[in-house]
């Protein structure tokens, strides 16, 4: 069963390969940004949920150490009553020392052995969790980072666009006031003081 971590990060994966292509490129898309703000505001929401769920799983670690222990613990209580029993068989008492020892021996070994089992499952389950979410947090991180960047890109190419336009604006009202320009060469100082000059003479 997938988290809804993953369904969210299918959904963004769904949502950007329907997205319509920008007009004349190949790699640039047209993003509705309410609906991927919406999408990011609930993967937002939904990780802390799944972190904790995760630590949960992690937490079950010292479960399982315990149960091993309540199962190793009876099992040497059961040996040791087995043992007091052959104790009290005096007829077979050297007998029964030899096999309590050995009873409460391999009892012993058989909990070490539950321990350390439990010890090794905890600690591969602590691991995978971990690992899990390592992963589809980087995944979200490439997300997120290529988003990024193409909004920059998007927004730098926009720049770019109004500067020409502005250019060729400002070309456009020059050449429509070529008159203007005339006239303010004639009006100038310096052809004021060459008539006062003339004048004179």
């Amino acid at each position: 069963m997938s988290s809804r971590i993953e369904q969210l990060i299918d959904e963004i994966e769904e949502y950007i390969e329907s997205c319509k292509p920008k007009f004349m490129s190949s790699t640039e898309i047209i993003v509705n940004k309410e609906e991927i703000d919406e999408l990011l505001r609930e993967l937002r929401m939904k990780t802390p949920e799944e972190i904790k769920r995760y630590q949960k799983i992690i937490s079950n670690k010292e479960a399982i150490l315990n149960d091993a222990r309540a199962k190793a613990e009876a099992l040497i209580n059961e040996a040791t009553v087995h043992t007091n029993e052959l104790i009290n068989e005096h007829e077979i008492m050297q007998q029964a020392y030899a096999q309590a020892n050995e009873v409460v021996s391999m009892a012993s070994k058989q909990a070490q052995e539950i321990l350390d089992n439990a010890t090794i499952e905890a600690n591969n389950l602590r691991s995978a969790a971990m690992q899990y979410m390592d992963d589809m947090l980087a995944h979200l991180e490439n997300i997120i980072a290529s988003s990024t960047q193409a909004a920059t890109s998007h927004y730098e190419n926009l720049i770019g666009s109004l500067n020409q336009y502005r250019d060729i604006i400002q070309s456009n009202r020059s050449e429509l006031h070529p008159a203007d320009e005339d006239i303010e060469e004639t009006a100038s100082p310096e052809n004021q003081d060459e008539n006062s000059d003339l004048d004179i003479i």
